[in-house]
């Protein structure tokens, strides 16, 4: 035996007209139709969309509305690029960018803010589809945990347990062994 889902309607015949079944998915089905375009409306009016990755933790973000921002991923340290023509990066500098721009680049991302750092930047952990891409980053060797001063309210300790694992396993960077140097250290190299 079949049991279909019904819904009842009333048809305004009359007293002695009783309430007539309708099925169930073809209301419903109709419905959907009605509000769906509202619902993708409402996805693509909040999408806030990287379009730009510049190197391992810093990234342009563009909301719906054309409003851009420059994020600085807050907890890691990821390896430098160059900043000059011609010289070379610092080792893994090119992959953990490439991973980054492969991951988020041209893809609505949530964030949590916490307040711009000295050069204007926001500072922000960046997620996903719930995943927590500065976390990320460290578990794959592909930046370090931020050793300097981080924002009042943010939690350092899941990124040095993700450095040290990443360590321990020989992950991205941590390949170069006793040859790695920090990304603070290549800055004042020069």
């Amino acid at each position: 035996m079949r049991v279909r889902a019904m819904i009842a309607t009333s048809i305004a015949a009359g007293p002695d007209r009783l309430l007539r079944p309708v099925p169930a998915l073809p209301v419903v089905m109709a419905l959907m139709c009605l509000l769906l375009p509202s619902w993708a409306l409402a996805g693509a009016a909040n999408c806030t969309k990287v379009i730009r990755v510049y190197d391992g933790d810093t990234l342009l973000l563009a909301d719906a509305g054309g409003k851009r921002r420059l994020i600085r991923m807050v907890g890691i340290d990821a390896p430098e690029t160059s900043k000059t023509k011609g010289e070379a990066g610092q080792p893994f500098s090119g992959r953990a960018r490439r991973h980054l721009a492969g991951r988020i680049l041209d893809r609505c991302v949530q964030f949590d803010a916490y307040g711009d750092d000295r050069y204007g930047r926001l500072l922000a952990v960046i997620h996903l589809e719930g995943t927590n891409i500065n976390l990320e980053m460290v578990r794959l060797g592909l930046a370090e945990h931020y050793g300097g001063r981080t924002p009042e309210g943010f939690d350092r300790r899941p990124y040095r347990k993700a450095e040290t694992a990443a360590r321990r396993s020989k992950r991205g960077m941590w390949v170069q062994g006793e040859h790695y140097r920090s990304p603070l250290d290549w800055k004042h190299r020069r």
